[in-house]
């Protein structure tokens, strides 16, 4: 008799503030799709030091080894101050080298029809951290100094992680970002490699580059010109949040994370501590961020499923969360997500 089939095992981090809400509607509408994972669920962040004193701890480092797929809700960083980020921490623990960002309207509004990818470098740049400050007199910080770091093979690697997606998702057009103008060397041959790259896929996938702050002001003029961007690590964060902004906020954003040896699925909003525990949370990033998770575990019917019903509950049920101008809960929502997923 064959054993009853089980579901993927993932790793699950609740997170802070908003996340155990948001990822509760999120695990509680994956299980009315199956429940195609199995979860370990682990701590991190203000959870991880409140269970056991370390915002990562040894366990949930452990557990993503063993799945190399996780789950995670946001997660505080303090500011100026307190631990270092837990989420670039575990990006540079499992080598996540990709960060995968999806802007597509569901609600039409201010820009419609929107549709970028964007494709950030993840573990290098200026978010290597490398800081130190420099005495002067008698003030111990009178200096602050910040190196970063892009490596060619680095940049290559991202190059040809964007390249590969566009062939695999029928686009058509890869946008460069950098500010070679000014920072020579630290995006200079972040463009170099790229263009390296974008030579083996010649005739599939068309490519040009912008300045970023020029990307910045024509992503508000005509966002339409963009099909996919590639950015540094700091560009790509900057950008990624003006790209939610083009299509609804943060709530609708999701965020993928990837490497060779794992991947880590999250939204990409913060752990909002203003209204945690009220019950009015938009749970949509992180369901998305379930959906871009679906993909990648080789059920794309159960992505397109779910991505359908969000659809579905935002535009024809008309079920929104506060911040999207409606007054469904966190839970009224899921609810009614659930219902067209039934």
């Amino acid at each position: 008799m064959e054993s009853a089939r089980t579901g993927i095992p993932a790793t699950l981090i609740p997170g802070d503030g908003i996340g155990p809400e948001v990822t509760k509607a999120t695990v509680d509408v994956l299980a009315a799709l199956g429940s195609p994972f199995e979860w370990e669920i682990q701590n991190a962040g203000m959870a991880g030091i409140e269970a056991g004193g370390d915002p990562l701890p040894a366990a949930t480092l452990d557990s993503i080894r063993r799945t190399r797929l996780a789950l995670k809700g946001p997660l505080t960083t303090p500011v100026g101050g307190g631990f270092r980020s837990v989420n670039v921490r575990l990006r540079e623990e499992f080598k996540l080298y990709a960060n995968l960002r999806p802007a597509k309207t569901i609600i039409p509004g201010r820009y419609e029809n929107i549709d970028i990818v964007l494709v950030r470098e993840n573990i290098e740049g200026l978010y290597v951290a490398h800081e130190h400050f420099i005495p002067v007199g008698d003030d111990p910080r009178a200096v602050a100094v910040s190196t970063g770091v892009n490596t060619r093979d680095g940049c290559r690697r991202i190059a040809r992680f964007a390249f590969e997606y566009a062939v695999r998702n029928g686009r058509k057009k890869i946008t460069i970002v950098h500010k070679a103008n000014v920072l020579k060397a630290l995006t200079g041959i972040f463009l170099e490699a790229a263009r390296e790259v974008a030579k083996d896929y010649a005739g599939r996938v068309e490519v040009d580059d912008r300045i970023v702050d020029a990307c910045a002001m024509q992503l508000v003029l005509n966002p339409w010109q963009f099909d996919m961007l590639l950015c540094t690590n700091l560009f790509g964060d900057i950008l990624s949040d003006e790209l939610a902004g083009l299509v609804g906020g943060l709530g609708l954003a999701p965020g993928a994370n990837i490497g060779e040896h794992g991947a880590i699925f999250e939204a990409v909003h913060g752990s909002a501590p203003d209204i945690a525990g009220k019950g009015v949370a938009n749970p949509v990033s992180l369901m998305l961020a379930a959906g871009l998770m679906l993909d990648h575990a080789g059920k794309p019917e159960l992505a397109a499923r779910l991505r359908a019903g969000i659809e579905a509950t935002l535009m024809e049920d008309k079920v929104r969360t506060r911040d999207l101008g409606g007054t469904a809960s966190t839970e009224q929502f899921t609810a009614a997500l659930i219902r067209r997923l039934g």
